[in-house]
């Protein structure tokens, strides 16, 4: 089993720490004016700058089955070339870590997930920037500091094998959980311990854990991957799902699967974000990228993949319900804490292993 992606972070910042070259702090950056810029001619200046650029390099987690029909739009709407370096998130810091420390400054764009925007962030490798397209963003989709913004949201939600849980014993509660009719009939994805911090934190720490102390009791089903916890509960090996990220069950259920999914209070998401790099050699394509990821046409291809969009004018059924927004920031700074008890409680002290989904 590998080491959580929460650890792998903190211990790739602790790494790195002070071995970028000076200028990678949070100190201004060359392409701050025109990441900033909101004049009336912005985005014609931002398109034939980035045609004389030619082509923007973009690190991201998208599957290539997702970011295929996003570089294809992109690339027909302005003619500019995207060339994408695709792997696992802590895969994308590492590399985009090396090559700071190296003083060579490759990608122009990033889209991540949340912790590890947050820790290049911390790094100093981001600049902040504005979009026309965050007049459609929710509050959450930007943090403190605002050097990224979700261009889409996993939320963890229940999901139910429609043929083998009646409506009326379908939980309204995390409480419900605990009923008697749910021992060793219960799946929890084995590497969800921001969402169980999260979880615990709103709960008050003592409830909360209390809460967790009684569903490890209840004989869960551990299993690695939210698409294969969703199979799962399709098939009926598992009949209720505690945590799946709702597009998921979606995808399966557009598709004739007998399974349901439902957003009980509080419901909690996981931001992938979008970011313009400090130091990008081609930023008019950077800032285009990012803008085209954020616009209705971007939002539209990430529904149209059964993925959560971020923006609220592109009409979903997957984020309409109340919702928080679990804290990169936190999840970096905490992780450890969390990923203790998480381990204790459900995987008899075993270091937890994540799937890429």
């Amino acid at each position: 089993m590998r080491k959580s992606a929460p650890f792998l972070l903190a211990a790739l910042l602790l790494a790195f720490a002070g071995a970028a070259p000076a200028q990678q702090g949070q100190e201004r950056g060359a392409h701050r004016d025109l990441y900033l810029y909101k004049g009336a001619d912005r985005d014609r200046r931002m398109l034939d700058g980035a045609k004389k650029e030619g082509r923007v390099v973009v690190y991201t987690v998208l599957n290539p089955k997702d970011a295929l029909p996003v570089t294809q739009a992109f690339e027909k709407r302005y003619g500019v070339k995207v060339e994408i370096w695709r792997s696992s998130s802590e895969k994308v810091l590492q590399r985009a870590l090396t090559e700071a420390r190296a003083g060579r400054y490759t990608v122009d764009a990033f889209e991540l997930n949340g912790p590890e925007m947050e820790a290049l962030y911390r790094e100093g490798m981001l600049e902040e920037f504005h979009s026309p397209q965050f007049k459609n963003l929710p509050p959450q989709a930007f943090p403190k500091h605002r050097h990224y913004a979700a261009d889409r949201f996993n939320f963890f939600t229940i999901a139910y094998n429609t043929n083998l849980v009646k409506p009326n014993e379908v939980p309204n509660s995390y409480e419900d959980l605990l009923h008697p009719r749910w021992v060793a009939r219960i799946g929890i994805e084995a590497g969800d311990t921001d969402w169980f911090g999260s979880i615990v934190k709103l709960m008050g720490e003592e409830k909360g854990l209390a809460f967790f102390r009684k569903l490890s009791q209840m004989k869960p089903q551990i299993r690695t991957g939210h698409t294969l916890m969703a199979e799962l509960v399709a098939s009926g090996e598992i009949p209720l799902a505690a945590t799946i990220y709702n597009h998921n069950a979606e995808r399966l259920l557009v598709n004739g699967a007998p399974i349901k999914w439902k957003a009980l209070t509080p419901t909690f998401g996981r931001p992938n974000a979008v970011a313009v790099a400090k130091h990008a050699p081609r930023p008019h394509a950077a800032l285009l990228f990012v803008d085209f990821m954020l616009s209705l046409e971007g939002q539209a291809l990430i529904k149209q993949r059964n993925r959560v969009p971020a923006s609220t004018a592109v009409d979903t059924n997957l984020n309409k319900f109340p919702y928080e927004m679990i804290d990169p920031a936190v999840v970096i700074d905490e992780s450890e804490k969390w990923e203790r008890l998480w381990s204790e409680l459900f995987l008899r002290g075993q270091a937890i292993k994540r799937d890429s989904d």
